[in-house]
């Protein structure tokens, strides 16, 4: 481990899917799925554009029907035109073998197939099903995510493993049982695909269950039994803030311990509520774990009775919100912007310390203080401003900062 107690990042084969590359160290990458009819070839091409502007660096699409698997090419055309790059996956379950055949521009299309072995096909059926779709992936050069679930786990694997525990002189219990069936039929699933001639680089895996102790149980040991790149999530994960902290705390226990190439954030969205809230989280937990840099970090307060006003916590969501809205242009003209450190605090007990550790940092009047707020720029003191424009003066000075700090793209250095 580092200094950090984190672990070195396990070695896994790269996956090359639509340009992006899975593993291999190479930078963990965060993915989505939308949740539109895929047959409204409209809504689903606007929401994978939306889900691609907002850092999803690749879409997943449910292929669930022939009117879905027809809309496929449409859709890819559609996000092309609208100038989005994002490689779009295809989820297939039950009838994936059927879909993929019988819509070869589907096929092509698609920049990689998800395959759950637990819904191929039952008895003699699965292998038949599992191998006609790693055949379509072969033909068209298409990697493949194997994905286990445990919702949906493939059963003669689970009765195999409970009938050879059952004789066991002290026999596990079932929990154990179901983590090592999610991990055989992943392995195994793996091992039938490359035997069929899929390339051992076109392959990546993931095993996922809703609670956080199995979900790091599970990855330990598929993490173990070989290098295939992995995707992580926690599925089921919920809504609001149990979906989101339970999400950051099983992924952030396997990243800390080097396990894992992809992720999602599988949180349940409120009514009529914004997709693309699932990448803002799975960027926050590889940011937080100092993984990745997504977007400017702001540092604030919690308040206390020295800060009896609202304005500070008005200023930290602002320049919070300011900062995200900025970032589709400074992106592309100020590279390097999103390891900016920001801090916004509410008095004089740690604001003006904390404002220095930051790349800027404002320390706003607590209760009682003098109606003063001192801006810090790297570590010293810079200005102090007062009156009733505080909040656009700061953000000023914030775009100048951006400006010197990270000069345009082409600009002298």
């Amino acid at each position: 481990m580092d200094e950090s107690g984190f672990a070195p990042r396990r070695r896994s084969t790269p996956v090359e899917v639509g340009g992006v590359v899975v593993g291999g160290g190479r930078p963990i990458v965060v993915q989505s799925m939308t949740n539109t009819d895929t047959a409204d070839a409209d809504a689903t091409a606007i929401q994978v554009v939306r889900l691609a502007h907002a850092g999803s660096e690749l879409v997943r699409v449910t292929v669930n029907s022939e009117a879905a698997a027809a809309a496929v090419p449409e859709i890819v055309r559609k996000v092309r035109g609208l100038g989005a790059a994002v490689p779009i996956v295809g989820d297939f379950h039950y009838n994936g073998h059927k879909l993929l055949s019988e819509y070869p521009d589907a096929a092509r299309a698609l920049d990689k197939y998800r395959i759950n072995p637990g819904n191929v096909g039952p008895g003699r059926h699965h292998d038949d099903h599992f191998t006609a779709i790693v055949r379509v992936a072969i033909d068209n050069g298409k990697p493949v995510r194997i994905g286990v679930n445990w919702g949906s786990l493939d059963q003669a694997v689970l009765a195999e493993l409970m009938d050879s525990n059952a004789r066991l002189a002290e026999p596990l219990d079932a929990r154990a049982v179901m983590i090592e069936a999610m991990v055989e039929s992943a392995v195994r699933s793996a091992e039938l695909a490359e035997a069929t001639g899929l390339g051992h680089d076109r392959i990546i895996l993931s095993a996922k269950v809703s609670g956080v102790r199995d979900l790091a149980a599970v990855y330990r040991r598929l993490a173990a039994r070989g290098d295939y790149a992995l995707h992580l999530g926690l599925t089921e994960a919920g809504m609001g803030m149990k979906g989101t902290v339970a999400s950051a705390a099983g992924l952030s226990l396997l990243l800390a311990e080097g396990i894992g190439d992809t992720i999602r954030v599988s949180i349940t969205p409120e009514p009529g509520g914004d997709r693309t809230e699932e990448v803002a989280v799975a960027q926050q937990v590889l940011q937080s774990l100092g993984l990745r840099a997504f977007v400017p970090q702001v540092s604030s307060c919690p308040g206390c009775g020295r800060t009896t006003s609202i304005y500070f916590q008005e200023l930290a969501r602002d320049i919070q919100a300011y900062l995200r809205d900025q970032m589709p242009l400074w992106r592309e003209d100020h590279p390097g912007v999103e390891e900016l450190r920001v801090a916004v605090m509410g008095c004089v007990v740690n604001g003006p310390g904390e404002s220095k550790h930051a790349d800027i940092g404002i320390s706003l009047p607590g209760t009682f203080e003098d109606p003063v707020a001192p801006v810090f720029i790297d570590g010293a003191l810079d200005r102090t401003l007062r009156g009733d424009h505080i909040a656009d003066e700061f953000k000023a000075i914030l775009d100048g900062y951006v400006e010197r700090r990270f000069p345009a793209v082409g600009a002298a250095r």
